[in-house]
């Protein structure tokens, strides 16, 4: 089986990245096609993967600011023929999936998300905080790109989703149906502690669509401490707004997050988000996670086994919802072995699995029905 890979683009590292280094340990040999590469923004780790870059890697300053050319990725992306292999395995938030390739070759997508700033503009622009101008330029282009993504959309042979959220948007954006294999969580960092100490903790980019603000706000007005371990462009806001009990602790390296999580009374996780790994770490940590009720949340937390969840983007729910938690009734060992359901071991089975498995029903013309490894 001749399998390539396909990112979206590699200056910068996110979730995104950490899915597509555990796709690239599962193919070692299979090359990745991505539309831009900006070796000095990436990892060490990645210099000896074979990165293929389209011609958009060329542009001027695209490997710093990538926005600007967005009208040319659908451009890029539908000139890139991938015939010459049996499976295309796209690892997709952004316009990755509309490659070309013929009819002997099997396309799965794994869909991190449906292009967000073609299906959930006015969300993007607000996350991104982008003004008037830029608004109103971007409106009848993303009508454009939402035909373009729709069309490519039914080209895919399989969608894999990330969580029920994302699974729900590729129904009703693409019309398409899809199953879930959660992104690979690094469980086995993470351990609970015989040592419990009284703080809230939050790890994150401090950006402002993660919703960290709710969480300094309630943490200053119940007198209650939290730590806040990250770094982005929201610290001097959200400093502004913190009272005495809320500490910054900036950048936390890798070795100490572990106990850092394993010591806290509970985790928060404020904003909306499709997936996020954070609130599995915690829980592999033993600790339980308060988080909005919303997103890929809905699937790793559940109230009053795992955390608690609180539905309103507001201080006063995220308050109520700290005030009313008592950590002693989560059981550590049980919060630790939902968290390994989402371990990159499980992870590493399914995709593995369904890839075979679909490439075994394409090749022989039959349909093709999921068994999941998981639940044989």
């Amino acid at each position: 089986m001749k399998l390539a890979l396909v990112h979206d683009w590699l200056n910068q590292v996110g979730g995104a990245e950490d899915v597509l280094a555990a796709l690239v340990r599962l193919y070692p040999h299979s090359p990745v096609y991505t539309s831009i590469y900006a070796p000095d923004l990436m990892p060490d780790a990645c210099r000896v993967w074979d990165i293929r870059p389209l011609w958009l890697d060329r542009m001027p300053g695209i490997h710093t600011r990538h926005q600007p050319y967005l009208p040319l990725y659908p451009l890029a992306w539908g000139s890139l023929d991938l015939s010459a292999y049996d499976v295309i395995l796209s690892n997709k938030s952004g316009f990755c999936h509309g490659v070309r390739f013929g009819g002997e070759t099997l396309h799965v997508c794994y869909c991190l998300a449906p292009t967000r700033y073609v299906w959930q503009l006015d969300a993007y622009i607000a996350r991104e905080g982008l003004g008037k101008a830029a608004e109103i330029a971007l409106r009848p282009l993303a009508r454009a790109l939402r035909r373009w993504d729709y069309a490519a959309a039914q080209r895919v042979t399989h969608f894999i989703a990330i969580s029920t959220e994302i699974q729900r948007r590729i129904r009703q954006y693409y019309q398409r149906d899809s199953v879930i294999i959660y992104p690979p969580v690094d469980t086995g960092r993470f351990q609970p502690s015989a040592v419990v100490e009284d703080y809230f903790l939050v790890v994150s980019r401090l950006i402002p669509y993660k919703r960290i603000d709710l969480a300094v706000q309630a943490a200053t007005r119940l007198g209650a401490p939290l730590k806040i371990a990250g770094r982005g462009r929201d610290l001097e806001r959200l400093q502004a707004l913190a009272g005495p009990t809320v500490e910054f602790l900036g950048y936390v390296p890798d070795d100490a997050l572990p106990d850092l999580m394993a010591r806290c009374r509970a985790f928060i996780f404020p904003g909306l988000e499709d997936f996020g790994i954070a609130p599995v770490q915690a829980q592999a940590a033993g600790r339980p996670v308060i988080a909005y009720g919303g997103g890929g949340a809905l699937d790793t937390v559940i109230p009053g086994v795992t955390g608690e969840h609180f539905h309103a983007s507001t201080v006063e729910a995220l308050m109520a919802a700290m005030a009313d938690l008592d950590a002693s009734r989560y059981s550590p060992a049980r919060l630790r072995a939902h968290a390994e359901r989402f371990d990159a071991a499980v992870f590493n089975r399914q995709i593995t699995a369904f890839v075979e498995q679909a490439w075994d029903a394409f090749r022989q013309r039959r349909p093709f029905a999921w068994r999941d490894p998981a639940r044989v």
